[in-house]
């Protein structure tokens, strides 16, 4: 029997990536996406994986999301993490709404897709959980204080979820991309990203599917010997 694998924020990027990847590889997935039905349409023509439409940091929805593909494939056994905004700003001036739709989205979707699907990983005695993280949460980042404490959050939420797991066969790893080649970043002002690229030493950005192949080592049942990781996807860009 395959295993069923949900990815939140699928249709598009990395989350895409990971979808079709998982896909390749006889897995049967399903994927999450909020506010762009195009994109979802196409995708899902595109794939022939379904789309479910539901708001990651509504613990509510989340729930009945979860629900709902369990209803229509069956148990979850892989959780990818994915879905994440930016709202940049310095602190000085930084919105409460800017701070908290990133912490809502990027670390309460964490938890709240998390929590949907652990009881029955329990219970099945399987899980691999895998939560995208960033290097802007080990480095830090000018301008993304909210995003930057969000993503190291996940790095914290995923060590504490990997000793919670443990003794159940449900491992749970974080994912650190560097900055890929993704509509986030393709949002990001030119000279900025040159910025950006002369820090990386292999001089260029990486791809959706060069993070995609991380997350497939980790969701492998031969992966179980490996929890509580933080995977960094970077091109060498570390923080001095």
């Amino acid at each position: 029997m395959a295993r069923i694998a949900l990815v939140t924020g699928g249709v598009s990027g990395i989350g895409a990536a990971t979808a079709r990847l998982l896909k390749e590889k006889g897995y049967l997935v399903a994927v999450n996406y909020y506010g762009n039905d195009e994109e979802a349409d196409q995708f899902v023509k595109d794939t022939s994986i379904p789309a479910y439409s539901w708001n990651v940091a509504d613990f509510t929805a989340s729930q009945e999301g979860v629900a709902k593909v369990v209803a229509d494939i069956g148990p979850i056994d892989i959780l990818v993490n994915n879905a994440g905004i930016t709202r940049d700003g310095t602190l000085h001036k930084m919105t409460e709404e800017q701070w908290r739709s990133v912490i809502d989205v990027d670390l309460g979707g964490c938890f709240n897709m998390c929590r949907a699907v652990i009881e029955s990983m329990r219970e099945r005695r399987f899980g691999r959980i895998v939560n995208i993280s960033s290097v802007n949460g080990l480095s830090g980042q000018f301008g993304q204080t909210n995003y930057a404490a969000a993503k190291a959050g996940v790095i914290g939420f995923t060590k504490a979820l990997a000793l919670e797991g443990a003794s159940r066969n449900i491992t749970a790893n974080a994912i650190a991309p560097g900055y890929t080649d993704t509509v986030m970043v393709a949002a990001v002002p030119e000279e900025a990203l040159k910025a950006v690229l002369a820090g990386v030493p292999v001089g260029r950005l990486g791809t959706p599917q060069e993070i995609a192949r991380a997350v497939l080592f980790l969701v492998e049942d031969e992966a179980g010997f490996v929890t509580g990781e933080t995977l960094s996807v970077n091109g060498g860009k570390y923080l001095a």
